[in-house]
């Protein structure tokens, strides 16, 4: 099985609307975390985050803001931002379009009932997504990718070669991708530190996707 940790540029040129990376000169990285709030994981990457002065975005599942609402709240109060990632973390390509975009609406109540400011930032599960389907949700969110995954989710490599890997496909600007899921926990527990060392060892800044509109996306 091939594993790209950088994202393969035809896939940026088949969807170019949607937001693979930051266009900047600057040392700065997005790190986003998909599929969360759930206890004790979102903990651990709030306080790691934090010991190095680092903002991200957490792509949330509906369903899981609703199962531990109080893990959603120490998102906001650590002043990260929070994207879409469905109510039911469904793929695009098993349901219709109808179904998708009720699941998507469906979250975004529940976030804001939660108490998230409207960053109308959306992340689609496994990063299936459809030309329709992106073209009705861009009028309503800014639809980020990324172009560094982690496989921090995956059996095979090992943590320290992930990590590597991921350490390696990064560049400035890079929105990078862990998982705030049981999945990637005994691994994205040994990468997450160890990247964020490296880095800011190197002079680079962590920032969240907020107010990523006035950005200028590079695709």
């Amino acid at each position: 099985m091939w594993r790209f940790y950088k994202t393969p540029a035809v896939l940026k040129k088949i969807y170019p609307g949607l937001t693979w990376h930051i266009k900047t000169e600057a040392k700065e990285l997005f790190l986003t975390f998909d599929d969360g709030p759930i206890p004790n994981l979102t903990p651990f990457f709030l306080k790691t985050l934090k010991e190095f002065d680092a903002k991200a975005t957490f792509f949330c599942v509906g369903d899981n803001i609703r199962k531990h609402p109080d893990v959603f709240e120490q998102i906001l109060q650590y002043g990260h931002s929070t994207g879409n990632h469905t109510f039911n973390h469904i793929k695009a390509w098993r349901v219709d379009n109808e179904t998708y975009l009720d699941n998507v609406k469906k979250c975004d109540e529940i976030m804001e009932t939660a108490g998230a400011k409207p960053e109308q930032l959306f992340r689609p599960p496994y990063g299936q997504i459809t030309k329709g389907l992106a073209r009705t949700l861009r009028k309503t969110h800014q639809i980020v990718m990324w172009d560094v995954l982690s496989w921090d989710f995956d059996a095979m490599p090992t943590a320290k070669n992930g990590l590597s890997r991921t350490v390696a496909a990064t560049r400035p600007g890079s929105i990078v991708v862990f998982h705030d899921n049981i999945k990637a926990e005994s691994k994205v527990t040994f990468m997450l530190p160890r990247y964020l060392e490296y880095f800011a060892k190197q002079g680079y800044t962590f920032k969240s996707l907020s107010g990523l509109n006035s950005l200028t996306d590079g695709f």
